[in-house]
């Protein structure tokens, strides 16, 4: 994995939270990262997109839902980086951590996503 790149990825709000939050979860589809950022789909995709190309997540396809987790297989350093990031600024993330809480309909409850 290429340090700068890794960085770059991190340089952003949108990826940043991101990994932050598939992290904590451990897995979320777009319709997830969608309600929790209060973003538009085509923007979350877009951002997971790259993050997939640089490898820095992997995902899987089920059904019409489409889920993000980090990948297994990054370095330790870039693992440790984000471990560290998540367990040390929990606030960078509450309020979309709040907003997933109050998603009421998620993958895991086996009822679409919007």
């Amino acid at each position: 994995m290429d340090l700068l790149q890794f960085y770059k990825c991190l340089a952003d709000d949108t990826r940043l939270k991101s990994l932050l939050l598939i992290l904590k979860e451990n897995e979320l589809c777009v319709c997830e990262l969608t309600h929790a950022l209060g973003q538009s789909q085509p923007k979350v995709s877009r951002h997971l997109a790259l993050l997939r190309q640089k490898k820095l997540v992997i995902d899987r396809r089920q059904g019409q839902w489409v889920h993000y987790k980090i990948n297994p297989n990054i370095p330790d350093w870039a693992q440790d980086i984000l471990s560290l990031t998540l367990a040390n600024n929990p606030s960078s993330i509450q309020q979309e951590v709040q907003r997933l809480g109050e998603m009421t309909y998620r993958p895991n409850s086996e009822v679409l996503c919007d």
